[in-house]
């Protein structure tokens, strides 16, 4: 099968400020190897040079310039005949590299006729298979099979394969963690499951992957990024324990110590990895696993946590650790869950488990239920993310979670969802704070500036809108929401969670991170 990535998209945008304001969007795609055409307006070519309205051009505010650094093909389509070329090149580059490609259309080119149709099968080119390093699948297949412990770390680019490796670890068996863009890719109830390294991830995790009697850890689909590998420490490097396995060879330039890398994309090679094992007789013949239970209190996963009594915590105001046991109690396994930079993501990382009963990993469209924007990390991120799932995946619910400071910058997109009729249920985490500016500020010992935010009913506002909107204090404020009624609409609702805004979220990773280099 052809590596297929875990998602792309196309974005337009006008001349001038349409393109600039599109940088950010385009920026965070980058960071995150994902595929995208982004097509903008242009001013005409007779035009350049001359202070044409919003000029872009080159003798303007230059768009390719700004876009030069965040795509991987970035041309002026100066002649109609051109356009075809350019398309298929940008198209079949932003797959091949999964990064941006934009093309800069000036109106006079836009508004020539088309002088025929597609001469060439971009879809067919797509689905030419990517070759596999069979030297590397046979070596793989050998350390596993000799390996005495093994820990599988499973990236945002393990996806395609999350079921083939959730099978291959209980039959080894082996532990699996994940990075925190790899949350979400087998079921946090796997018995397996060990937590999420890295930034806000869990100590059972990281005890995995420290274990001393630890000799093969193998790492699938990801870039090994400052938050995913722990702010590049000692212990994330493994030497000749580490294994990388990447459908992205630029991913091994931050893995030089590892033993092995193997190319590819990861459902070709562990097809590959398990038929040898098994022909070799080195898995074992184990019965379907069954897969843990939450307490009837409404406990999710102790073992996972740093703060387990929060979790259980009642009155108001309401602990975000509860909170996020309540989403995830609340929702239907199907949700897709998106978690804003910020606070956001640190608390939804840690405590969010949502209630999956796969047992061998998600495959086809249910790959990944949670997504977040860390690395290049653009605040409100999340709140228009939602609306493209949304639309992506009609008839599923979607739960956004953000913060409020997020939302004053970005929170009009909510009509959006509701122009279209959308289910996403937005969740302002309400504390009146930029939280990670104010928590880090505290927790480092720095001036305290910055970070104050005015009171707001956000579901007030959500009200003026024409979208319902509720308060949320207390753990029992949640009955007043009709869940299922919201999974079967067709509307957004938005939660103004009146957090407790003096719990600290788990950053330790990012306050490790902004120490000065002599320090660490």
């Amino acid at each position: 099968m052809p590596w297929r990535p875990a998602g792309w998209g196309v974005c337009c945008a006008t001349t001038g400020p349409g393109a600039t304001n599109a940088i950010t969007g385009v920026a965070a795609a980058y960071d995150n190897d994902i595929p995208l055409l982004v097509l903008t307006a242009q001013t005409p070519l007779g035009s350049f040079g001359r202070g044409a309205f919003q000029d872009s051009s080159d003798t303007g505010i230059n768009t390719l310039g700004l876009f030069q650094h965040c795509t991987r093909y970035n041309t002026l389509v100066s002649h109609p005949a051109q356009l075809e070329c350019k398309l298929y090149a940008a198209v079949l580059t932003a797959f091949d590299s999964g990064a941006p490609a934009h093309l800069s259309l000036p109106m006079d080119v836009l508004r020539a006729p088309c002088p025929q149709g597609p001469r060439l099968d971009v879809a067919g080119l797509r689905a030419v298979p990517h070759g596999v390093d069979e030297a590397g699948v046979q070596a793989l297949a050998a350390r596993l099979g000799a390996a005495r412990r093994v820990l599988f770390v499973l990236g945002e680019g393990s996806a395609p394969a999350a079921g083939l490796l959730a099978t291959l670890a209980w039959r080894l068996p082996a532990e699996v963690v994940t990075t925190p863009h790899g949350k979400g890719m087998i079921s946090p109830f796997h018995p397996c499951f060990r937590g999420v390294i890295g930034f806000a991830g869990h100590r059972s995790a990281l005890a995995a992957l420290e274990n001393p009697e630890l000799d093969l850890v193998v790492a699938v689909g990801t870039g090994l990024s400052e938050w995913t590998a722990d702010c590049w420490d000692d212990r994330a490097r493994l030497g000749d324990r580490l294994v990388h396995v990447d459908v992205h060879p630029r991913h091994f330039a931050r893995s030089p110590a590892a033993s092995l890398h193997v190319l590819g994309p990861p459902e070709r090679i562990f097809e590959r990895v398990l038929a040898a094992l098994e022909a070799q007789g080195r898995l074992t013949a184990r019965p379907a696993p069954t897969l843990k239970t939450v307490g009837a209190d409404g406990e999710a996963f102790p073992f996972l946590t740093d703060d387990p009594e929060s979790m259980r915590a009642e009155g108001a105001p309401i602990k975000p650790q509860r909170l996020m046991v309540e989403l995830a109690r609340r929702f239907p396994p199907q949700t897709i869950w998106l978690a804003d930079v910020g606070n956001s993501f640190a608390w939804a990382t840690h405590y969010l488990h949502p209630y999956d009963r796969r047992i061998t990993g998600p495959r086809g469209r249910d790959v990944g239920m949670f997504r977040a924007c860390f690395d290049f990390a653009p605040m409100g991120w999340a709140i228009g993310a939602a609306v493209g799932v949304a639309l992506g995946r009609r008839g599923q619910p979607v739960v956004c979670i953000t913060g409020d400071g997020s939302w004053l910058m970005n929170g009009q997109e909510i009509t959006v969802a509701a122009e279209q009729g959308l289910p996403i249920l937005y969740v302002v985490l309400n504390d009146a704070a930029l939280g990670m500016v104010r928590h880090g500020q505290r927790a480092n010992g720095a001036e305290s500036i910055g970070w104050k935010l005015p009171r707001v009913d956000y579901a007030a506002m959500a009200r003026s809108l024409g979208i319902a909107g509720y308060v949320i204090e207390s753990p029992e404020d949640f009955f007043s929401i009709d869940v299922e009624a919201f999974c079967s609409g067709g509307t957004p609702i938005l939660i103004d969670a009146r957090i407790d805004p003096e719990e600290s979220p788990p950053l330790g990773l990012r306050l490790r991170s902004l120490q000065k280099p002599t320090d660490r």
